[in-house]
């Protein structure tokens, strides 16, 4: 594995560590055991699985990528502690708001840099997301895209809990992705509807598609009630669609390489646009 490569180790639902240029960053974290249910307004979820590693066997954690906090399938009970002891929580600006403390909000676009171990910089930026149809999405959420800094190779895309629509699109006409870390499952929420509200597997191929080099991550598609499609059946898909070979599947618990196809930056030089939000630096005050 090359230095710059990123190592991801699934923990469960949402929850993954990502281990690039000697920084550990940790998605949606979520650390409740199994059997618990969680209740808001006429919506109980319930979690069928508890993580495969528990956040002290974790280690230090750098940097949270949190997609949204205000549910609870993707930050829990035991995964809101974790927050006060993480250097820094990037997530939504409204998450951010409630969070307070070490929480930034990333608008779609917005970029801010976190320093290396090695002295390089690690720029994180926000993503659109719609968690649900037009007009019947369940609140602000964020994805990320993360790459070296005037690296001009491959970033990681993560999609945060979100539909196929026309800003995941906008993703892959700003950046170069290797790695696309997709939410998938195709949740549906049965108090509030019939309809999907994060990635069906066909969308799951709309989004293949659009990263045609990329390598595709399944992650928060089971260990919850409300996930109405299992792996199989995105395995199936993506066969029937030829493209099985561009899969995979994180096994719990097992830091996995993959490689230097991951971790470098960013926008398409052939598709650079005008930034719409300036840079600043993590550190800065």
């Amino acid at each position: 594995m090359k230095p710059d490569g990123l190592t991801m180790t699934y923990v469960g639902g949402p929850t993954a560590l990502l281990e690039l240029a000697g920084i550990r960053l940790l998605t949606d974290p979520t650390f409740d055991p199994a059997g618990e249910t969680y209740t808001t307004g006429p919506v109980t979820l319930r979690k069928l699985a508890g993580p495969a590693v528990g956040p002290e066997a974790l280690g230090r954690i750098d940097v949270v990528l949190l997609s949204h906090d205000h549910h609870f399938d993707n930050l829990d009970r035991a995964g809101r502690a974790v927050l006060r002891h993480t250097g820094q929580v990037f997530t939504t600006v409204v998450g951010a708001e409630r969070l307070g403390g070490n929480a930034v909000g990333l608008a779609p676009w917005q970029s801010m840099d976190v320093p290396t171990r090695d002295g390089r910089v690690l720029r994180v930026t926000g993503t659109p997301a719609g968690h649900g149809p037009e007009g019947g999405d369940r609140g602000p959420v964020t994805g990320f895209v993360l790459g070296l800094r005037d690296e001009v190779e491959g970033g990681t895309y993560i999609s945060g809990d979100t539909v196929w629509y026309d800003g995941v699109a906008e993703v892959a006409q700003r950046f170069q992705v290797e790695t696309a870390v997709l939410f998938m499952g195709a949740a549906r929420i049965r108090e509030v509807g019939p309809h999907h509200v994060t990635m069906t597997a066909e969308e799951g191929v709309q989004v293949a598609r659009m990263f045609p080099t990329a390598m595709i991550v399944p992650l928060h598609v089971d260990g919850w009630a409300h996930f109405s499609e299992s792996r199989e059946t995105i395995a199936r898909v993506f066969a029937a669609a030829g493209l099985d070979g561009r899969l995979c599947w994180l096994e719990p618990g097992v830091p996995t390489p993959l490689g230097g196809a991951i971790a470098r930056l960013v926008e398409a030089p052939s598709r650079r646009r005008p930034p719409l939000f300036a840079s600043r630096s993590a550190r800065s005050s």
